[in-house]
């Protein structure tokens, strides 16, 4: 069956995509890993455990943020941003050399103001209600932001690949200014970058994925081409996360693909080739989480990556 794009605009490579997201919903999931350096140890890491590559690849864009105080910042931060720089050309390589599907993640320095990490709420002063008012400099910073933004992922649209984009996440949380007055607020801060993003950029090689279980949140089935939660289970604890697939597709009436935008210890590949949770992708997050055992054994991976229902980029089909 078809996925209809949120988006009426969007480009042939975002409905192939959905289409084939549709296709493999209960038959398999595809495995992803996030990366934030040049080095992209975490992605080296898997291939040299289990001798192939996921098929999904994670980007970070928290270097390229326009609003990062330098003068104020620690130095864990500036080297977060340090090694973080230049990283979309490996965004490129991935899509260009291996065809891989590409998804991005946006810790989003504040707007106006703050200090140091300041996309998390505590390091910055920034009224996200006034920047969702017109004429504020809240909200002017706010469009400046989503503008500059837009520009670098116009490249991407010009060479038609396509984006699984998952803005604002974790919105359900207050840790990152967006969610820091609650979830009514970050959902309008959503639906104006879809705004902005489709109707005044033309990104329509954009597949757009919400990221948060609350049903009261939800941002609504009109701008939302996938559901998506982030979850981090204990260290070694690895099953099918059925009870949190349910709570996840709670939040609409109407079914929708899902996905697991973040985790720590990867789910059991086995147990979902069991029970058949239509997860459509996970992406383990970087650092510890996907270059040591500490979270998942080697064992772990390479069982997850070498079982038949895992879809690695050696299965994945030409999609754009």
């Amino acid at each position: 069956m078809k996925t209809i794009p949120c988006n009426p605009n969007a480009s042939e490579e975002v409905r192939s995509v959905l289409n084939y997201l549709s296709e493999i919903q209960g038959k398999g999931i595809i495995t992803g890993q996030h990366t934030q350096t040049m080095a992209q140890e975490e992605l080296n890491y898997v291939n040299q455990v289990t001798g192939k590559w996921p098929a999904l690849c994670g980007f970070e864009l928290l270097g390229y943020s326009p609003n990062i105080n330098y003068d104020d910042s620690g130095e864990e931060c500036l080297l977060e941003v340090a090694e973080n720089r230049d990283t979309l050309q490996k965004a490129w390589e991935w899509t260009e050399k291996k065809r891989g599907l590409l998804t991005f993640t946006w810790h989003w320095f504040s707007p106006l103001g703050g200090r140091d990490k300041s996309f998390y709420t505590e390091h910055t002063d920034y009224d996200v209600r006034k920047a969702i008012v017109e004429g504020t400099q809240e909200h002017k910073a706010l469009l400046s932001d989503m503008d500059h933004m837009a520009d670098i992922l116009r490249e991407f649209r010009d060479k038609r690949i396509p984006i699984l984009w998952r803005p604002f996440h974790e919105a359900e949380g207050t840790w990152f200014w967006w969610g820091s007055q609650g979830p009514a607020i970050a959902k309008e801060l959503y639906r104006m970058m879809y705004k902005r993003f489709t109707y005044d950029h033309g990104l329509n090689n954009l597949i757009w994925v919400w990221n948060s279980p609350l049903v009261e949140g939800y941002v609504g089935d009109d701008v939302v081409d996938i559901i998506s939660r982030d979850m981090y289970p204990p260290a070694h604890q690895h099953t099918d996360l059925r009870e949190e697939y349910e709570e996840l597709a709670g939040v609409t009436r109407t079914p929708k693909l899902a996905a697991i935008g973040e985790i720590g210890p990867i789910p059991s590949i086995r147990n979902l080739s069991e029970s058949r949770i239509p997860w459509l992708w996970f992406m383990t997050w970087s650092r510890d989480f996907g270059q040591t055992e500490k979270f998942t054994t080697n064992n772990e991976l390479r069982s997850a990556y070498h079982c038949d229902y895992a879809i690695t980029l050696d299965k994945l089909p030409k999609l754009y």
